[in-house]
């Protein structure tokens, strides 16, 4: 291959074809404002035309700018949160930064020091950590250290805590069905080593309280589709429940397959809900009634505060928006009189 075919586009050819300064260009380059709408689209389209991509290497040895962000994670985790890890991951290709995921052993200590080493290394512009850092917070970037950004949403497993375990949806989701006529519920729910599963067990146990309603047991639950499945087969045949609150997703999708087998129509016979509004449940047949939980949102909002930190600007305001939302489908609908199932339904003892 000839050295022309590998040569990159330089700063000057891509101000040459913008019909502008290496200086302005530059200067879009680095996100300093100002420039005209004008000039903005001619140096955009320059870039996009000659393919530029800034080299960062050399950039960062003459301004210390790296165009890298870290976000730091637990090394044991129960599940990544891939929907808000990648919606941070656009926000930040948006802005021109890459975005690195840095796991670190051990406990918040431990994460806290790795933490304070990036911070000072000089080979990140900006921290993001899901989990709490003892003794840190957010803090703009300086000439000696890169910005942070502490979320805090997040234990040592990456489990949900704080806002991401808020149960009072569940006090929405009986009234609605409430509201149907359903007076006969069940709870599969997730395990008790997850606060937003002892959050939703806590504000079920307590609407249904409320509300005069009448629960027929909480069923403890592993997240797994397996939980729901066994669940409603084990009920008897002549069960008068007719709504269903599943941990998740999964769950709520054993609880359907289970309920159709032993001849129970959903929503005819069995209302089902579930949690986190996966795609797939969407297009599910019946589709199924979820939480919709804005995580993408949660990502987003905090690279941009990050972002807005590194580059020493005022870190925007939060875009006013419900976290969770109840997404009513198919498998939701009117109680029938008595709770009746279909005779001769097949099923559990």
């Amino acid at each position: 291959m000839s050295e022309d075919a590998v040569r990159r586009p330089t700063i000057v050819e891509v101000a040459r074809l913008a019909q502008v300064s290496h200086q302005t260009v530059s200067r879009y380059l680095r996100h300093n404002g100002g420039l005209k709408p004008e000039t903005v689209r001619r140096v955009e389209a320059a870039i996009e035309e000659l393919g530029y991509r800034p080299n960062l290497v050399a950039r960062s040895m003459r301004t210390r700018r790296t165009g890298r962000l870290a976000v730091l994670l637990p090394a044991n985790v129960a599940a990544l949160p891939t929907r808000l890890l990648g919606a941070a991951a656009t926000a930040a290709h948006e802005a021109g930064f890459l975005m690195e995921i840095v796991t670190v052993e051990g406990g918040p200590q431990e994460r806290t020091d790795r933490a304070r080493d990036l911070i000072t290394s000089g080979q990140v512009e900006g921290v993001l950590s899901l989990s709490s850092l003892p003794g840190l917070s957010d803090r703009p970037s300086t000439p000696s250290s890169a910005a942070c950004v502490v979320v805090g949403e997040y234990d040592e497993e990456l489990r949900g805590i704080g806002e991401l375990a808020d149960g009072s949806m569940v006090g929405e989701i009986i009234e609605h069905l409430a509201g149907l006529g359903h007076r006969d519920f069940l709870h599969v729910a997730g395990p008790e080593t997850w606060a937003s599963a002892r959050a939703r067990r806590a504000v079920y146990l307590e609407v249904v309280d409320r509300l005069g309603l009448t629960s027929h047991g909480v069923v403890d639950g592993d997240w797994s589709a397996r939980a729901g499945y066994d669940a409603i087969h084990a009920l008897p045949a002549t069960s008068p429940v007719t709504a269903v609150i599943a941990a998740n997703d999964p769950t709520a999708t054993g609880v359907v397959r289970a309920a159709l087998e032993r001849g129970w129509g959903v929503p005819e016979h069995l209302s089902v809900v579930g949690w986190d509004d996966a795609e797939l449940v969407q297009y599910a047949t019946p589709s199924l009634s979820s939480v919709a939980v804005d995580r993408e949102g949660q990502g987003t909002d905090a690279m941009r505060r990050l972002i807005a930190l590194v580059r020493g600007e005022e870190p925007p305001a939060p875009v006013a928006r419900p976290l969770n939302r109840l997404m009513l489908r198919e498998s939701t609908g009117p109680a029938q009189p008595g709770g009746v199932k279909p005779p001769g339904a097949a099923g559990g003892t």
